[in-house]
């Protein structure tokens, strides 16, 4: 019951065997009674600068809390460089 929600390419620069190979990047699925969201986007905190990385960070964090009642543009934004 795995819906994958973004994917990468990577190109063979990265490493030959990996070359044209889409895969995930974030994804979420149910577990038990509970939801599993991942995500492997924010290697640094300055890759959260990109509105869609953070967006696709909020809107995975709220289904997995399963939060109807928190919406994502009332979040406060975090503080970049605070923890290196």
């Amino acid at each position: 019951n795995v819906k994958v929600l973004a994917t990468t390419t990577f190109s063979d620069k990265s490493a030959n065997w990996i070359g044209g190979n889409v895969i995930p990047v974030a994804w979420k699925k149910l577990y038990g009674k509970g939801r599993v969201f991942y995500s492997s986007l924010g290697h640094v905190a300055a890759d959260f600068s990109v509105p869609q990385a953070l967006e696709i960070q909020k809107r995975g964090i709220l289904w997995a809390c399963m939060s109807k009642y928190e919406p994502a543009d009332e979040w406060k934004q975090p503080v970049y460089g605070k923890y290196k």
